[in-house]
């Protein structure tokens, strides 16, 4: 492996984001999907001129409907298929768009998985019968450039659904240690589910594009996430338990988290089974690759998630309560990202260096050159050497005013110590200052920042509460169940945002016009499938 690539920094332009994960978006079937009111959102941001749409990671939610827990690095969620896209597409029939009634506030994941599984057997089946025009032949061709991974999450996916209720360890010793014999015997028996669940990525992926080219025809960028563990219960740790430290039951020896932090005082625990790199170098990093080559694929831009665990991670011993007793191991360093860049040439990534960030991961993120993130709720808690602070902002960073593990900031301010809301008044040089008022000076401190891209999520900008907060992380329930209300005033929201933009000079450039080029309509019709709303 060659030793002297210079790694290529990402080549960004100054511009604004926004945080909205597409489960949070309205419709009528209970979960935000990849169709209408996805692309009437992408249509939002281009008005509001915010080039950059950031999305949370994208695979398929197991238990706790985490997406940083899904079954595979490299499927998508099928939940977020739209069934009006189906319906667009020939497999669904009007009728079947008839939603039960959902709340329009929280996901209700218990409600919302049946129902969309049952309209992808529906779409399965008519396929079956009837396929439209062309799209056998585009299936054909997905499996074929997908089939690295496709094969065995397909029948990861329809084993646990043979043996329901089971996690991977508790399936028969010789399916789980991936005997031959016994998966060639899987795979008989099961071949009509392994279509199924290959169809249905099919389908995801499918939209997604199409959704993709959506927002580059209107000049918006992707920001996804690539979480730097996996689920245990996994296709990933089931197919290549030779890249995880595992013992002889295929069970992990140490699981990862975090020692104490702002979170919490014990630790955080993800339960994720750690990499054994030695094995990982021995195969040039061949898994990891793949997975940032897939990732590229779908998004423009990869925040890389817990960037110090490629240095260095927290290794908890396996069957621990807390988090609070550990050790903390190297990881890969330098000659991982240089064995990436090898390969795939230069990548554009985002490094999610937060927490305590040590003298050699600094080391690390300098060399690479990557942007590194900054969250102004951290900011205002010590004094003027707080790194978070703007006036230490650098170039070559990400700012947030929080992120999808923090509170809306408006419910930061609201519960923020005295000393913290008198130091944010003294930096805008304010002597009083509501909590709705707040939210958007810290907005207004995201855009003014020297930081190349500045994001806030969407909570923020409609000036939400705690009742709007994404996650908590260390709380296993409750999370990941925030949707925008269909009624949500964001019109009104984003043009607030685009006179940011104009202010601090993030607007994104105008795309050049063809010479024939048409006038386009003004405006955004509102759609019934309960897109954001004029």
């Amino acid at each position: 492996m060659r030793t002297d690539v210079m790694w290529k920094p990402p080549k960004l332009r100054r511009a604004g984001g926004v945080l909205l994960h597409p489960t949070s978006l309205p419709t009528p079937f209970g979960i935000g999907d990849l169709g209408p009111s996805a692309l009437a959102f992408v249509d939002e941001l281009k008005r509001a001129q915010v080039a950059w749409w950031q999305v949370l990671p994208l695979g398929p939610t197991g238990y706790g409907d985490s997406p940083y827990a899904s079954f595979s690095s490299f499927a998508g969620n099928t939940h977020l298929i739209s069934p009006v896209g189906l319906a667009e597409d020939g497999l669904l029939q009007p009728s079947d768009l008839a939603a039960p009634p959902f709340p329009v506030d929280r996901v209700d994941f218990g409600r919302v998985i049946p129902f969309k599984n049952d309209l992808l057997e529906k779409a399965w089946q008519r396929y079956q019968n009837q396929p439209p025009p062309g799209l056998r032949a585009e299936l054909a061709k997905f499996l074929e450039e997908h089939a690295a991974w496709l094969s065995d999450y397909a029948l990861f996916r329809a084993l646990k659904e043979h043996f329901p209720g089971k996690g991977m360890l508790d399936w028969p010793e010789p399916v789980l240690r991936r005997e031959r014999t016994s998966l060639d015997e899987a795979r008989r028996e099961l071949r009509a589910r392994l279509d199924f669940y290959a169809f249905g990525q099919f389908l995801f992926y499918r939209q997604w594009h199409r959704l993709k080219s959506h927002a580059h025809d209107r000049g918006v960028r992707l920001l996804g996430d690539v979480p730097i563990f996996v689920a245990a219960d996994s296709a990933d740790v089931w197919a290549h338990p030779e890249l995880f430290l595992l013992d002889a039951r295929r069970q992990p020896t140490h699981v990862a988290g975090v020692p104490p932090d702002y979170f919490s005082v014990t630790g955080q625990l993800w339960g994720n089974p750690l990499y054994d790199w030695e094995e990982h170098s021995r195969t040039g990093f061949a898994w990891w690759i793949q997975r940032l080559q897939a990732a590229l694929d779908q998004v423009d831009l990869v925040r890389l998630d817990h960037f110090r665990g490629f240095e260095a991670a927290w290794h908890v011993p396996a069957g621990a309560k807390t988090a609070e007793v550990g050790d903390w191991l190297p990881g890969p360093g330098l000659s991982f990202f240089r064995a990436v860049q090898e390969a795939l040439g230069e990548l554009p990534l985002v490094a999610e260096d937060l927490g305590e960030i040590t003298p050699p991961v600094r080391v690390m993120l300098a060399e690479l050159g990557l942007p590194g993130m900054r969250i102004l709720q951290f900011a205002f808690d010590s004094d003027a050497d707080n790194p978070f602070l703007p006036h230490h902002h650098v170039a070559n960073t990400v700012v947030y005013t929080g992120t999808h593990d923090n509170d809306t900031t408006r419910g930061w301010y609201r519960q923020a110590e005295e000393g913290s809301k008198e130091y944010l008044k003294k930096y805008i040089g304010r002597a009083a200052l509501g909590d709705h008022h707040a939210v958007w000076e810290l907005i207004r401190l995201a855009w003014s920042s020297v930081a190349v891209l500045s994001v806030v999520p969407l909570q923020d900008i409609l000036e939400l509460g705690t009742s709007a907060r994404m996650n908590l992380p260390g709380q296993g329930h409750g999370n990941w169940d925030w949707r925008l209300h269909p009624e949500a005033p964001l019109r009104a929201a984003f043009d607030r945002l685009a006179e940011f933009s104009h202010l601090y000079a993030r607007c994104p450039p105008a795309p050049p016009k063809a010479p024939e080029e048409a006038p386009q309509a003004a405006g955004h019709p509102e759609n019934s499938n309960g897109a954001p709303q004029s």
